[in-house]
């Protein structure tokens, strides 16, 4: 809700217990939902190509728009797509082991935690901290 008001900030991502307690596998969760979020406050491109009105007038009232190639070219791109909660139906969630989302969030977490590689910054944004720092030194000191 704070998001739809133009709220930018997100506080208490991954806390718990009042943000006495911070959970890796919340955090991915949170992450996950907020991703869902900005997808929402993105909106929905209005134009000749989203509206698709030609291929509503060839396939009619009552027609299958599922096999239509504009829905498969947007179907995809057009929503959002979380990464750890299951839009599968049930059997398959349950084919696939019944895992639930707080296991599934701890293992993300463990994989990131043991293998995620953070590109480097460019020698542009290194620079531009290094003056921001400074600057924060120089008033410091003062």
């Amino acid at each position: 809700m704070t998001a739809l008001a133009g709220a930018n900030i997100i506080y208490g991502v991954g806390m718990l217990e009042l943000g006495i307690t911070v959970d890796y596998s919340q955090l991915v969760i949170s992450n996950d939902i907020i991703k869902m979020v900005r997808r929402c406050l993105s909106g929905i491109d209005i134009n000749d190509e989203t509206l698709a009105v030609d291929v509503i007038n060839n396939v009619g009232s009552g027609g299958n728009f599922i096999m239509e190639q504009h829905t498969m070219n947007h179907m995809r791109t057009e929503q959002s797509a979380p990464g750890l909660f299951n839009r599968k139906m049930r059997y398959n969630w349950e084919e696939a082991g019944s895992r639930d989302i707080a296991d599934v969030a701890k293992e993300k977490a463990i994989d990131i935690l043991e293998n995620y590689q953070p590109k480097p910054l460019s020698d542009k944004v290194k620079g531009e901290l290094n003056d921001i720092l400074a600057e924060a030194e120089k008033d410091l000191v003062k």
